[in-house]
């Protein structure tokens, strides 16, 4: 609950329970394979490559305009600035699509009342609606790839709500 201590009400590692308990509040999850493994020199080219037929199949279900990959690493130059901005709570104009093709980071999802952290990791798929409030963890040391779809031409764009939740629930590490 937001209000109290973050006293977990139900903690599951079995998908099907995750999907059932976020499709009842609107969050879609999926599990898909993700087996194409990415060299440490893959970029956004040869991802958005091997990943093609996936990202195919997500954009028939929407209006997607863009698709990138966003892939992060400890030794990441900006990922001390991006953790923080990624951390503040926000909320998106449009649905946050997101499929975890390396790695793994925190949703972290406030609804109503509730708050709800959803480990996303490789073959993860999570829709999060547009004006759910939200924030994400990628953790300090940083590892993870996803492939990203958005119904503008811009990208991630968000406006930050001021709410400092946050910071009274658990990191990654």
């Amino acid at each position: 609950m937001d209000q109290s201590s973050p006293t977990p009400l139900l903690v599951s590692e079995t998908p099907v329970e995750i999907q059932t308990e976020l499709a009842r509040r609107g969050i879609g999850f999926e599990q898909w394979p993700a087996v194409e493994e990415l060299p440490s020199e893959a970029d956004q080219a040869w991802i958005l490559k091997a990943y093609a037929n996936d990202i195919a199949r997500v954009k028939s279900d929407g209006d997607y305009a863009t698709v990138d990959a966003i892939r992060m690493t400890p030794d990441h130059p900006e990922r001390g600035a991006l953790r923080s901005k990624f951390l503040a709570e926000h909320i998106h104009a449009e649905d946050e699509v997101r499929f975890f093709v390396e790695g793994r980071g925190l949703f972290c999802l406030h609804i109503g009342a509730e708050v709800l952290l959803t480990l996303c990791e490789r073959g993860d798929l999570i829709r999060v609606p547009a004006g759910t409030k939200h924030w994400f963890d990628m953790g300090s040391e940083p590892a993870f790839c996803a492939v990203r779809w958005f119904n503008n031409s811009v990208g991630w764009v968000a406006t930050f709500t001021g709410n400092k939740i946050s910071e009274r629930f658990p990191k990654l590490d």
